[in-house]
């Protein structure tokens, strides 16, 4: 499952994203989603999200219910 709609995301999902330093790379990050950060129901380059490790970033994957 892709990152782009905010419903599919909720805290404590398992996600895999791409922080801002990384996008030209497209180097993924894994965490568990803290904070979702858009506002919008989708994005097309992914909702954004702060890890609990308090990264930040566009999600690309979904990796765990």
């Amino acid at each position: 499952m892709n990152g782009t709609n905010r419903s599919n995301i909720k805290s404590g999902l398992n996600v895999a994203i791409v922080l801002k330093n990384d996008q030209r790379t497209g180097k993924l990050t894994q965490g568990v989603v803290k904070d979702i950060l858009t506002k919008s129901g989708n994005h097309p380059h992914g909702i954004k999200v702060r890890l609990q490790s308090g990264e930040v970033g566009r999600v690309k994957e979904i990796l765990t219910e």
